[in-house]
């Protein structure tokens, strides 16, 4: 939910280590085909490893620079005798941690361990031990690595089970799934796409490349996602597109890792105590050897010093480099040099992957994305449901645009409810249903709860940006159901939309007001007054005189809302037209020029008396005044908008009865 301010903060953060990657070993008691870093279980190389005194001293170092959190990986990290010490030390005064093991080597006394909180990943090759022996060469690890998991569950150590893809498993994908499915709770793909080999073994990278999947299947398996990568190209304006803000590289400076230096607050050591800021980075001159110094002068000196090493050239100048799909692509220099020996080199494959890839986001943005403009503001909705397989209800079609305008905001839809465990919401600030509303971090969280306070049930959740231009929404799988068989009933498919509507306008000078509003003969007339006040009958009068001029001048009527319209000032003030209806189904985008302000009296008589009374009509105004969960900042804001209106919008009492004589009255005014 909050990946957009997670890397909005870290970006604004120093440039501080507060995040570690060590490998403690890549021997490993499988021999995977696919795997780019792998020793056997007895290689000499085990003999240059960090030793447990090493890692503490390293990891002390790091934690007073800022270290806080650790990710361990391999090779098998539990070939290590010593790794339970290891863990225990790293994880022990580290914020949630992150382990990755192929699971075959876990005991009851390592899985008591790992109750720790964070995040244990578990590798699964094969829903069964034909296809796991295939992929690992490893006769028993399938009922070893099933062994793993049981001992996690008895424990109570939670864990994910991370699938990995390749030609010699992707034949029971589903099957795969299914396992994963009924092992935990939480799974996840692994990186479809494979690397290279580190130690650029031929024959290994031979092996590696027949198990890559195709293209097609690979964007099936981590399909990108267009809207979260537009909203960080929004958040890093500053840089070229790439396949990630870090990774990219600036227009007209070729230092390939320069960037991506810059950006980090990470780092990574390999088994033999060398550093850099990647893990894919193998080249040994571009890291650094903490056995013969320290962690600070890796970090404050040899890093950013590396910046100005590698350069991409005119061969990365003329290729990747000036590539209109480098939006698209995964390419990276490090990448670049397992592939071919060269950091500026292209990589075929990854081409192939950005053509693949283009084509998705094309399909994508034609199928799952529509756009509604309202008083000036487009409305991106989203889904991956596929929208044009939806019908939206009628009201909208009048609202309906081909794509964005100049005030854009996003509403991202999702038919599954977010699994809350451990996620800090901030502080309850309303709670009356079918709402509990709280801030954390500048977002607005949304639970929609029943009013039967027996029910703790989360039916409904909604994430805002703290000025509300983007919006994720998680409604039940249900709600897919009824909007392909239905209609698509509200934008944000809340019982209204004027919940993150009236929130939005007071940003833009603007309030969404308890109104009736017709455009008559090119001016706009906002007619305002409680429920059963006369708005509906007022605008069907309108309408019915325009339709039945009878030899009188024409009247041209066009009814904005009869229930909810926004008044906002451009230049001048404008009344515009909303889907939010009453009685009266006819709804306009249209807006003109807000000539008056009507408040409504039905009556015996039929005139327009002018009010002179700023504190009257501020008083009769602000009960009109669409609110929803107030602050003080919103409230603020809309008051002085609701003050402009008072001083500079003209208003009247508009006594009226049912005979439609009222027509040539306003007809008057409007001339």
């Amino acid at each position: 939910m909050s990946e957009y301010l997670s890397v909005k903060k870290a970006q604004s953060l120093p440039r501080l280590p507060l995040e570690g990657n060590i490998d403690l070993t890549y021997r490993c008691n499988n021999q995977c085909r696919h795997c780019w870093l792998w020793l056997p279980e007895n290689a000499a190389e085990k003999e240059q490893e960090l030793s447990f005194d090493e890692i503490r001293r390293i990891a002390d170092e790091a934690r007073a620079l800022g270290c806080r959190r650790w990710n361990l990986s391999g090779g098998e990290p539990m070939l290590r005798a010593d790794f339970s010490e290891i863990f225990d030390y790293l994880t022990r005064k580290s914020a949630p941690y992150s382990l990755n093991t192929n699971g075959t080597l876990i005991t009851p006394a390592i899985a008591r361990l790992l109750k720790r909180e964070g995040n244990k990943i578990v590798a699964l090759y094969g829903a069964n031990a034909e296809v796991y022996h295939s992929v690992t060469g490893n006769p028993g690890g399938f009922a070893q690595a099933m062994q793993g998991f049981e001992y996690l569950k008895e424990a109570g150590a939670g864990f994910t089970v991370q699938l990995i893809p390749m030609r010699a498993n992707y034949h029971q994908w589903k099957e795969m799934l299914g396992l994963a499915i009924r092992l935990s709770p939480h799974y996840r793909v692994g990186a479809p796409w494979l690397y290279l080999s580190a130690c650029g073994s031929p024959g290994r990278n031979a092996e590696i490349v027949r198990q890559r999947l195709a293209p097609k299947d690979v964007v099936a398996l981590d399909p990108p996602n267009p809207s979260y990568e537009e909203r960080m190209e929004e958040l890093d304006s500053g840089r070229e597109p790439g396949a990630g803000a870090c990774c990219a590289v600036a227009s007209g400076d070729d230092r390939l890792f320069a960037g991506c230096i810059a950006g980090r607050r990470d780092f990574h050591i390999d088994a033999c105590g060398t550093m850099s800021w990647c893990s894919f980075v193998v080249d040994r001159t571009l890291r650094y050897d903490l056995r013969g110094g320290t962690f600070r002068e890796a970090w404050e000196e040899f890093i950013p010093s590396v910046s100005d090493r590698v350069r991409g050239g005119k061969e990365w100048r003329t290729g990747c480099g000036s590539c209109s799909k480098r939006a698209d692509c995964y390419w990276c220099a490090a990448h670049s040099y397992l592939e071919s020996g060269r950091y500026s080199a292209p990589v075929p494959y990854l081409c192939a992957l950005a053509e693949e890839t283009e084509r998705f986001k094309a399909g994508w943005r034609d199928k799952h994305r529509r756009y509604f403009r309202i008083a000036g503001i487009t409305v991106r909705v989203e889904s991956d449901l596929d929208l044009g397989a939806v019908k939206f209800d009628e009201k909208f079609a009048s609202f309906a645009v081909d794509g964005p305008g100049d005030d854009n905001v996003t509403l991202r839809h999702y038919f599954e409810m977010p699994d809350l465990k451990g996620k800090n919401l901030g502080v309850e600030l309303y709670r009356k249903a079918p709402w509990a509303i709280s801030r954390q971090d500048g977002s607005w969280f949304y639970r929609g709860i029943s009013p039967d306070e027996s029910d703790p049930g989360l039916h409904r959740m909604a994430v805002f940006a703290s000025d509300y231009r983007h919006g994720t929404i998680y409604s039940p799988e249900s709600d897919a159901d009824y909007v392909r068989t239905e209609a698509w009933p509200s934008l944000s498919l809340f019982p209204t939309d004027q919940i993150w509507l009236a929130p939005l306008l007071a940003d833009r000078n603007a309030v969404l007001l308890h109104s009736a509003a017709v455009i008559l003969n090119g001016q706009g007339l906002l007619f305002a007054g409680h429920s059963e006040a006369g708005k509906s009958t007022t605008v069907t009068m309108l309408r019915n005189a325009a339709r039945e001029a009878n030899g009188r001048p024409p009247v041209r009527a066009e009814i904005l809302c009869d229930d909810r319209n926004i008044v906002r000032r451009s230049g001048i003030w404008r009344v515009h037209g909303t889907w939010s209806h009453g009685d009266v189904a006819d709804v306009s985008s249209a807006s003109a020029p807000l000539r008056a302000i009507l408040f409504l009296q039905q009556d015996t008589d039929n005139k327009i008396v002018p009010l002179v009374d700023r504190k009257h009509i501020w008083k009769r105004l602000l009960v009109t005044l669409i609110k929803p969960m107030v602050t003080v900042e919103w409230w603020q804001k809309e008051m002085n908008v609701l003050e402009q209106i008072v001083n500079e919008v003209p208003c009247y009492t508009m006594h009226f009865d049912r005979s439609g004589a009222i027509t040539e009255k306003l007809v008057h005014l409007c001339e």
